[in-house]
């Protein structure tokens, strides 16, 4: 079993129909970015994670049918014997670790609407599904189904499930959540039917049931059918017969499926930001499920503490631990409890990144481990690092992008030193995470500084600033600078394009906060940044009882953060703290006592009065010391993270990451190390050069 006896019940086989999972870790499905057209792509993305101990990895959505199109986001489909051959890479991937390959048959109803395949968007009603992310928006409003529609439904589920089965999948979801089309039919606000499938509980639960029963007998009981449902707001109804319509829908489908997946309604609480959402939310929501079902019920909570899960399993709350975010973080993570490593274990910080690559249309990525999306096109894995260089590694700046450099540059084999100017390491983390929320984000510092104080080879320095003739004294082969960026006093027009700073009193940056100065109220944020860090420092402000307005170029407060799913939460929490907030307004002058502002669109003008203003907008990178080295002929030296493009913590680890896998080899070697579709890839870079 395990090396801490504790843990053992998670190690514990499940059996799911005919299926046995072996063991409780179940990665649940989740969107990748990475659609049929990269087949090897998303084999070694799911694959690490059978590698990494999971018992079952799934498939995120994928369409039965063209009615069901998703574009501009990326979805996998089981149409045809193409996809068909597409989606064996996967299970083979999956099954060559001894793990089930699970697939999540899908059919987005009146909440995908078909751009591509142009048919009409199905709706047990007509009503719309409403969205407030633009990519999701539509002027194409839904046709009603009539009986014929229901019985095309069902055979389409049937006829992909057959094609699932033969694609190596062991189990085969009916997905009636998030709003999707059997999930419309559950709720009485998007059926308004009349028929058998309308009206009561018991009719608008019929099409799920005829839904897993057609997909169970078309594949002659050999696969394990799951039923992935959400449940937040069938919880809060109520309900005649029971506490809730949760409870009454679970017990009419109780024996129906062999594994319940249990989650919530919105992308925004299912996969809610660690900033507003604790580790195990979802559990007021969906434990009462096992209380009404023998069959096996898996969900998630971005569980990354042994302890948590161990205690879902002992309280009866679940017989499996999801894991989306988690999985991605750390593909390893059952391993790493299963040998008594969890301190190794990359925990998710729950900033969630990973959400926003496919609200970008792209291949997952992941703050915590820069190899997610990684593994087939550039060969990377998160857990070995190939030893094939020695020599010796100055690297300037235990920020993210420090830490990662140094990390991966040790597990290389050099001879790292790591110098910080600081007291401690974390960089931008120290004052960053102590803003509303953000705690756990030190994570990224916390895993690197583990791992980087059990090895030899790298030595640790903070409180040595370094100058120019220090670096040169030391003598380092190859010397790296990732100091960070600074936020400056730039503002912006209505064009979002930056003007210069503002000159005026009481102006101050992040930068100043974290520094310590002491700001008068009333005061005004103005945050053309439009990630996190506005509306975190209008938190932090309105939590020192300063009357604190949010002022923003863009529709909505932290408007990028409808990618990370941040932005409803933030809404919630101004109107929590007292928080006013203006949009689409610009800054364009401050005197000390009122804030002159002017309409992004029309251009009129308004004012607030202020008596102090916070600009968060534009950072700049950059270093004089590396300036001066480069200058100075050192040779190689490389400017990484903020210091290099100022960006999230994501985009400094993943620029650290990659300039330590490449450090000292040369681009024939990293041509010959590359999978094929890289290789491709470069050539086709070197012909265009």
């Amino acid at each position: 079993m395990t090396s801490s006896p504790r843990f053992d019940v998670l190690f514990d086989p499940v059996r799911i129909g005919p299926k046995t999972a072996k063991n409780r870790f179940f990665q649940v499905p989740h969107a990748s970015g990475m659609t049929n057209a990269n087949p090897h792509v998303r084999a070694a993305f799911r694959g690490m994670k059978a590698e990494g101990g999971w018992g079952v990895v799934s498939t995120g959505a994928c369409s039965v049918h063209p009615s069901s199109d998703d574009t501009p986001f990326p979805f996998a489909s089981l149409w045809d014997e193409a996809d068909l051959r597409s989606h064996r890479v996967m299970t083979d991937a999956v099954h060559a670790h001894g793990a089930l390959a699970a697939v999540e048959l899908w059919h987005g109803g009146a909440a995908a609407v078909n751009r591509t395949s142009r048919h009409a968007p199905l709706s047990p009603s007509g009503v719309p599904w409403m969205a407030t992310h633009v990519g999701f928006m539509s002027s194409a409003r839904p046709k009603v189904m009539d009986a014929g529609d229901i019985r095309d439904l069902i055979r389409w589920h049937a006829e992909a499930a057959v094609r699932a089965e033969r694609a190596g999948f062991d189990i085969l979801y009916v997905y009636a959540g998030m709003g999707y089309l059997p999930y419309q039919f559950l709720l009485s606000d998007y059926n308004h039917r009349s028929d058998a499938y309308g009206g009561s509980v018991r009719n608008r639960v019929r099409l799920t049931e005829e839904l897993i029963d057609a997909v169970r007998e078309a594949t002659g009981g050999r696969c394990a059918v799951a039923l992935r449902i959400s449940l937040q707001e069938l919880r809060a109804r109520a309900s005649d017969t029971a506490p809730s319509e949760a409870h009454e829908v679970i017990s009419h489908l109780k024996d129906a499926p062999d594994l319940f997946d249990v989650k919530m309604d919105y992308s925004a609480t299912d996969c809610a930001p660690s900033r507003f959402t604790a580790e195990g939310s979802h559990e007021p929501v969906v434990d009462f499920v096992k209380t009404l079902t023998d069959k096996p019920v898996v969900g998630v909570g971005r569980f990354t503490s042994p302890d948590t899960m161990v205690s879902m399993v002992r309280r009866g709350v679940l017989d499996l631990i999801g894991g989306a975010r988690p999985s991605i973080a750390d593909p390893f993570l059952p391993k790493k409890i299963a040998e008594g490593r969890e301190d190794d274990i990359r925990e998710c910080i729950g900033c969630n990144m990973c959400i926003a690559s496919w609200h970008d249309g792209v291949w997952v990525r992941c703050t915590q481990n820069p190899t997610a999306g990684e593994e087939w096109r550039r060969g990377w894995h998160p857990e070995i690092v190939r030893k094939d260089r020695d020599g010796s590694v100055l690297i300037v700046g235990g920020g993210p992008a420090g830490l990662e450099a140094a990390l991966t540059l040790g597990r290389r084999g050099f001879s790292v030193t790591l110098a910080e100017s600081q007291r401690d390491f974390g960089g931008r983390l120290l004052w960053e995470t102590r803003l509303p929320g953000l705690r756990e984000w030190f994570r990224v510092a916390d895993y690197r500084l583990g791992q980087l104080l059990k090895m030899s080879n790298v030595s640790l320095h903070a409180e040595s600033r370094m100058e120019a003739g220090d670096v040169r004294d030391f003598g380092a082969d190859h010397v790296i600078i990732a100091t960070g960026a600074r936020w400056t006093r730039n503002l912006c027009g209505a064009n979002e394009i930056p003007s210069g700073p503002l000159d005026a009193p009481r102006v101050y940056t992040p930068d100043d906060i974290a520094a310590g100065a002491t700001i008068e109220g009333p005061v005004a944020v103005f945050d053309f940044d439009n990630y996190y860090m506005g509306s975190a420092i209008a938190e932090h402000l309105a939590a020192q009882g300063l009357s604190t307005t949010y002022i923003t170029s863009a529709g909505s407060a932290q408007s990028w953060g409808v990618m990370t799913n941040e932005q409803p939460l933030v809404h919630k929490a101004f109107l929590k703290a007292g928080i006013a907030y203006r949009t689409l307004e610009v800054v364009e002058g401050f005197d000390g006592e009122t804030l002159r502002l002017s309409q992004v669109f029309s251009g009129e003008a308004r004012q607030v009065k202020a008596r102090s203003l916070v600009i968060v907008g534009q950072r700049a990178g950059g270093s004089a010391l590396y300036e001066t080295l480069k200058a100075a002929g050192q040779p190689s030296v490389t400017l990484t993270g903020d210091a290099n493009a100022p960006g999230a913590i994501a985009h400094a680890v993943y620029q650290a990451h990659r300039l330590a896998r490449e450090l000292g080899v040369s681009a024939q070697e990293v041509l010959r190390d590359a999978p094929f579709a890289m290789r491709d890839l470069l050539r086709y870079g070197e012909a265009a050069q």
